[in-house]
């Protein structure tokens, strides 16, 4: 839907988290869109750039605890479970579009809500669909980039079991302190955790399934935690028939239309995807074995940045208004 006014009006819930404070950063440039209000309970009051010390200089915007109605969008940035919980809490009126990055409306089962139908927001896969659409629920981080190396595959019913590993830098688990966060406990350390069964598994087999009917393959997913801080390397692997030339051509063609997601030929790396939007895929042909590899950051393009991207499809503009990102490779 294109919208007439030169700036609509958003508010963030929970705007002091690591989501929250990275869609602060894009949207404080986004040429479109003005932040209304950025809601926190124990930060009420508080200068944002407290929170969020980087943007001390960049806005005087100061946390509140009230909610503001009279905007055209909100994006609620909250754990797990409690984005539910808000809108059973809120009577969120009818013309405000919603923005979901928690996992409560990803599923087709759970996609209907508060008199409301989310629309899964992976542009790769449904960018009209996303246009249409008045309520977004944001894909999951490693969702997003292992989705994303397997899409063209899945569309050319090609996809056998897959075998995949990946590994998140330590912003990945949220805010809040925990064990597995703490400093001590996460510098020259690697491990694994919720081994084939991580969250994002059905959200990713919901949409392979709609892109090849009938696939009844298994995808085996081993999520590794990382001794750094942005960031997710995916590797999925499966066999193969098609040749290296044609597995190019095949990913080449399906990515040409999409902004963000690029194919390399040769080997990528976190570095070339921190603080940008983009998704890198080098599909590595060895013998009968296809190898897809994947990185985003998993705080912009799998989580606040993919949700302005949503934005843009939604509200009738360019994907990438806003989006125009700079890479920190050194």
């Amino acid at each position: 839907m294109s919208d007439m006014k030169e700036k609509i009006q958003v508010g963030i819930i929970g705007g002091a988290g690591y989501t929250g404070g990275e869609l602060i950063r894009i949207l404080l440039h986004h040429p479109r869109v003005e932040i209304a209000f950025v809601h926190s309970r124990s930060h009420a009051g508080d200068p944002i750039y407290r929170v969020h010390r980087d943007l001390l200089g960049d806005t005087e915007l100061k946390f509140t605890d009230q909610l503001d109605d009279q905007t055209d969008v909100w994006f609620l940035c909250m754990g797990h479970g409690e984005s539910q919980r808000f809108l059973q809490e809120h009577q969120v009126p009818g013309h405000i579009r919603i923005i979901d990055l928690s996992q409560d409306f990803r599923l087709q089962s759970s996609a209907q809500f508060a008199g409301r139908e989310f629309v899964y927001g992976l542009p790769e896969w449904q960018r009209e669909c996303i246009r249409q659409a008045h309520d977004i629920a944001n894909p999951g981080c490693f969702a997003t980039a292992i989705q994303l190396g397997l899409l063209p595959l899945a569309k050319a019913g090609l996809l056998t079991d897959v075998h995949t590993t990946a590994i998140t830098g330590s912003t990945g688990a949220g805010q809040k302190l925990q064990a597995s966060t703490h400093f001590s406990w996460r510098a020259n350390n690697v491990n694994a955790y919720k081994t084939l069964t991580h969250q994002h598994l059905r959200e990713i087999h919901q949409t392979l399934l709609s892109l090849q009917p009938g696939y009844n393959g298994q995808l085996f997913f081993i999520p590794w935690r990382g001794d750094f801080t942005r960031g997710i390397f995916v590797s999925s692997q499966l066999r193969c028939t098609l040749s290296e030339d044609e597995v190019f051509e095949l990913y080449e063609n399906y990515y040409a239309p999409h902004p963000f997601t690029h194919v390399s030929r040769e080997m990528v790396d976190i570095k070339q995807v921190v603080n940008t939007n983009k998704v890198l895929i080098y599909p590595e042909k060895i013998g009968d074995q296809l190898v897809v590899h994947s990185v985003e950051d998993n705080l912009v393009k799998g989580a606040s940045g993919q949700a302005v991207q949503n934005l843009n499809l939604m509200m009738g503009w360019d994907e990438t208004l806003g989006l125009q990102l700079k890479a920190s490779v050194f």
